[in-house]
């Protein structure tokens, strides 16, 4: 049975600076895995590129394949396979092939392909990566449908015929959740068949107050193709950090989010930070970034998720889940005990884990008199008889003792 409320997660694309060993860095993101399925986290979406360094894994469905392998509760998804880098054929049967493995714990993150130097070397025009996402995804939902044979042709891709060879393990599909930022094309895909949305752009400046809106525009968008869009189905991937208080976080990870800004984004992606010289302070102050003691961390989120209401006052809302942008900021085992606090102080808050605990505290506390007092004068008189049953010789041999 899945808890209530909220899940957690990461969201690996992954970063690894340049000259840090691509070998140990592939089997220490596995390890992390391993150690968020034991923290109780609920998923790891996991990246594909295949240029520019820093982001090293090529294949999610392999590195998912070995994870499954490693873990017992997590569920693994892509985040995201690049659609118009695949025929849509082969990325249903293979995430139909993880679903099998793994006994119904993957889940599917489509996108048109982060980096623009993957699409280049692919012969790919830029211009044309968002209409090829979304004519995969069309045929990779009518696939996993299993109704009927699915024909379609395009101008990169044809289907004859088609049909899976193997029905989902998960009924009536796995999840499949299509990445979004600041533009509505990722939104308007998903809600067209009533996915979830892998929401980067809360995470950019300007990002959360863009989220009311762009769910709005979702719901709108899916009712027209008779669709509805599920809340629980919207992820936020924000950066994230604690520590035991705000200034050991911050010192934990300044140096390691200057040479990603710097080095990833800012040389390689040529995307300069557009947050002053500060982009960490900034991200702090505007809240796309969480980086503190636990209370801090679960006040961030709070008031995240007040951006995905319509107004502050406006009830329910939300969205259903947060997601670790995974980063190499802080050394190993800062960002291990990161993980561990927050599986601590912070996930029980938005998962209705604690109101049991505390209620039956509470009870104590307001009625102790009347429970605990009898108790202590039961025991109390149990000392005093003990006491008036031993023999005066005995007593003042216990004396002279």
């Amino acid at each position: 049975m899945p808890h209530a409320g909220l899940k957690f997660g990461i969201f690996m694309a992954p970063f690894h600076r340049l000259g840090d060993n691509p070998t140990l860095a592939i089997h220490r993101d596995l390890e992390l895995i391993e150690h968020l399925d034991r923290l109780g986290f609920d998923e790891a979406w996991v990246g594909e590129h295949h240029s520019a360094g820093w982001e090293t894994i090529a294949s999610p469905e392999v590195f998912i394949a070995a994870a499954i392998e490693r873990t017992r509760h997590i569920h693994l998804g892509s985040g995201v396979t690049s659609l118009p880098y695949h025929h849509p054929l082969l990325v249903a049967q293979r995430f139909v092939q993880l679903d099998h493995m793994s006994r119904g714990r993957i889940m599917l993150g489509c996108g048109p392909g982060a980096l623009a130097s993957d699409a280049y070397m692919m012969g790919i025009p830029a211009d044309q990566q968002r209409r090829r996402m979304e004519e995969a995804l069309a045929a990779i939902v009518a696939l996993l449908a299993c109704d009927a044979p699915v024909t379609m042709k395009t101008d990169w891709f044809t289907l004859n015929d088609a049909r899976l060879h193997l029905a989902p393990y998960s009924a009536p599909r796995f999840p499949i959740s299509v990445a979004t930022s600041t533009t509505p094309s990722g939104a308007l895909a998903a809600a067209r068949h009533g996915l979830g949305m892998l929401s980067l752009g809360a995470g950019l400046p300007g990002g959360p107050q863009k989220l009311a809106e762009q769910w709005r525009m979702a719901e709108a968008e899916a009712a027209r193709h008779g669709k509805i869009m599920d809340r629980a189905n919207w992820r936020l991937v924000v950066n994230l950090h604690v520590a035991e208080d705000d200034e050991q976080a911050i010192r934990q990870v300044r140096l390691g989010e200057r040479a990603e800004t710097e080095g990833y984004f800012g040389e390689v992606l040529a995307r300069p930070p557009t947050r002053s010289e500060d982009p960490l302070g900034d991200g702090l102050r505007a809240g796309t970034t969480l980086v503190g003691s636990p209370d801090t961390v679960a006040e961030g989120i709070a008031r995240l998720l007040r951006f995905t209401r319509d107004g502050p006052e406006e009830p329910g809302g939300g969205a259903g889940g947060i997601l670790f942008r995974a980063h190499d900021w802080a050394n190993r085992r800062d960002t291990w005990d990161s993980y561990e606090l927050f599986a601590r102080w912070v996930m029980p808050r938005f998962q209705n884990s604690l109101a049991m605990p505390t209620a039956s505290r509470d009870w104590c506390v307001d009625n102790r008199g009347g429970i605990f007092a009898p108790n202590i004068a039961a025991l109390h008189k149990a000392f005093t008889d003990a006491g008036q049953a031993v023999p005066q010789t005995d007593r003042l041999k216990l004396r002279q003792g």
